[in-house]
């Protein structure tokens, strides 16, 4: 395993640290298929009752995909690509049979947010900051399935406010939307999460599969296709401008094409 994403069993807690600290935890390659392969132990271990991420550091959970990976786009079918690649992941999050937390710290940004809502339980220090910034960023787009992640968790009002002004919501709006579970201080976070950990080891574990399985099945029973979105928006000339913009940290220009 890539010291990038740290993974170690604390009794019947996995814990998954995303370890680039200096880079937000910017989610590389190597370390989304190190989510999978750790959602693969808990579910393959009986033991292992609850999983639970977080971010090294307190700066940040995860600041999204790290946008070098953007490099090598060329056509709207790099995009398509990228979009199932990460889908393929957040259903393995989403479909892990233990319960999955989210431990919260800083900024849970793009990809960062797409875990989270893909876990069951979300805690967040006060300083937690969510959004999806990439219509001032990048000018890319998300997959219908994360859309529809974000609109199930927030309601399609706050998730327009978040993706159309690319604004980010405190952790206090988080909560009162129902995003966030529990709010703690910095300092508490690693005991916060510890505790609802604990209590959901003490609980049925076919209930909690059932009922959290139950829910996934009604957010996805009439999701729509949504790969041309995606085609016409990584294929477009404002993405690779913006990328570029981005990584030479000078000013964006978009122009619709």
């Amino acid at each position: 395993m890539s010291d990038e994403l740290l993974v170690a069993r604390e009794g019947a807690v996995l814990q998954v640290t995303f370890n680039r600290p200096r880079q937000r935890n910017a989610m590389s390659w190597e370390m989304y298929d190190g989510l999978v392969a750790a959602c693969e132990t808990a579910d393959a271990d009986d033991g292992i009752r609850v999983l639970v991420l977080r971010g090294a550091g307190d700066e940040a959970f995860v600041a999204g995909t790290d946008i070098a990976q953007f490099t090598g786009f060329t056509t709207g079918e790099d995009g398509v690509a990228y979009e199932q690649r990460m889908e393929a992941v957040l259903e393995r999050l989403e479909t892990t049979r233990v319960p999955t937390v989210a431990a919260i710290s800083g900024y849970c940004v793009g990809a960062g947010i797409a875990l989270a809502a893909a876990c069951d339980i979300r805690v967040s220090t006060t300083t937690g900051r969510f959004g999806v910034p990439v219509a001032r960023t990048l000018g890319n787009c998300l997959s219908m399935n994360t859309y529809s992640l974000l609109v199930f968790h927030l309601g399609p009002a706050r998730a327009k406010d978040m993706l159309l002004r690319a604004r980010m919501f405190s952790a206090d709006e988080a909560h009162a939307a129902g995003f966030v579970a529990q709010l703690c201080e910095v300092g508490e976070l690693e005991a916060t999460a510890a505790g609802v950990a604990e209590r959901l080891a003490q609980h049925a574990p076919l209930t909690m599969w059932a009922g959290k399985e139950a829910v996934r099945r009604l957010r996805l029973a009439n999701l729509p296709d949504g790969d041309d979105l995606v085609r016409t928006v990584f294929g477009s000339d404002d993405f690779r401008n913006g990328v570029r913009a981005f990584l030479d940290k000078t000013p964006r220009r978009w122009t619709g094409r």
